[in-house]
């Protein structure tokens, strides 16, 4: 199997697997900021945890996904969520998305290092060719988060799928090769370093 649970940790957070146990959990990190009245992302809310955590073991046990909550060292607490997804083991690709963290974590070295932590282990332990990020078009923070990482934009993917309302959402792609990867890596260790 090309996904295999593992926990990643490095400073501030530890990536464990998600599971259905850390609902509750999850609910209080997003009711941090009120994440879910963002309309342009899929944080979870208290109405819609149960399917959220459905879906994301869901896409682990087909082997395309590989979904984890991010633990705050400090406090112990879950502060968000991240996963490997659209895994495609034959080209050697996936994506790393959903990731979303408490309103009081964001703005902080933990994007940074949950990043760094995926990157790595996709790039020298699950030996990708390519990880990809995808956001809303709307998502302005979000896209400049991805591209602060060292991702470079592959495209807008109009039209790309259908909102909840009704209302077609636009795709920004992004993504980072292997023969990028040793500079990004080394820029993501310089920024975790300013800290």
């Amino acid at each position: 199997m090309f996904l295999k649970e593992i926990e990643l940790a490095s400073h501030s957070v530890t990536l464990i697997p998600l599971r259905r146990e850390h609902a509750c959990a999850l609910v209080e990190a997003a009711s941090d900021g009120n994440l879910w009245e963002l309309w342009f992302t899929s944080v979870p809310s208290s109405a819609t945890i149960d399917d959220y955590i459905s879906t994301a073991l869901e896409q682990q046990e087909k082997g395309i996904a590989l979904p984890f909550v991010i633990v705050a060292k400090h406090s112990g607490k879950i502060i968000g969520s991240t996963r490997f997804c659209n895994a495609d083991p034959v080209n050697r690709r996936l994506e790393i998305g959903y990731t979303w963290y408490s309103k009081s974590d964001q703005r902080s070295s933990i994007n940074s290092e949950c990043k760094l932590m995926l990157l790595q282990h996709a790039f020298e332990v699950l030996d990708v060719i390519a990880v990809e990020f995808r956001t809303h078009w709307h998502n302005q923070q979000s896209r400049a988060a991805i591209a602060r990482l060292g991702a470079k934009q592959d495209g807008i993917l109009r039209n790309h799928q259908k909102m909840p309302d009704g209302a077609y959402r636009d795709t920004v792609v992004f993504s980072i090769i292997n023969i990028e990867w040793a500079a990004v890596k080394k820029n993501l260790i310089f920024k975790m370093n300013k800290y």
